[in-house]
């Protein structure tokens, strides 16, 4: 699957300024919403805290992953934020979290979801790809960078 599939420049906003993880998951919710009708962002908040409650989802280096499956989701739907400043969010390596790519899952979808999970999470691992990200200027900009790292690798 492609990450051109999941997210577009809709769903990625930089500059979040919260102060904690709950805000940044309903800020992911609502992002996730913007052009998807068909889904609720109370909802998606309360499928990504669900998951959250199983194991914080910071994978380090600054990122997060969080994730949840949901009923009315008919595809894998992603959005991405960067905060102003990090937020706890309990991650492996105990440093704060700046960055968040949400995937949310229909209810039935394994394999993808597990595909694209570990494409992520390969892909946030590259430092100078993380350092890309953090300097970017505009939401089209972490568009293609985003979707250009998996054609180059």
């Amino acid at each position: 699957m492609q990450l051109s599939e999941i997210i577009n420049v809709n769903r990625i906003k930089s500059g979040i300024n919260v102060k904690s993880k709950k805000r940044a998951l309903e800020a992911l919710s609502e992002l996730v919403t913007q052009d998807q009708n068909q889904l609720d962002a109370s909802d998606i908040f309360d499928s990504l805290i669900a998951r959250e409650r199983l194991g914080a989802t910071g994978v380090g280096y600054g990122i997060a992953i969080p994730h949840g499956r949901i009923k009315n989701c008919k595809k894998i739907t992603g959005a991405f934020i960067q905060l102003d400043q990090g937020v706890d969010f309990d991650a492996v390596d105990n440093q704060p979290v700046d960055m968040m790519f949400a995937l949310v899952v229909p209810e039935e979808s394994t394999d993808e979801h597990l595909q694209v999970l570990a494409l992520l999470a390969s892909m946030f691992n590259e430092e100078s790809f993380r350092e890309k990200l953090r300097q970017s200027k505009s939401n089209d900009e972490t568009y293609q960078l985003l979707t250009e790292w998996q054609q180059s690798n």
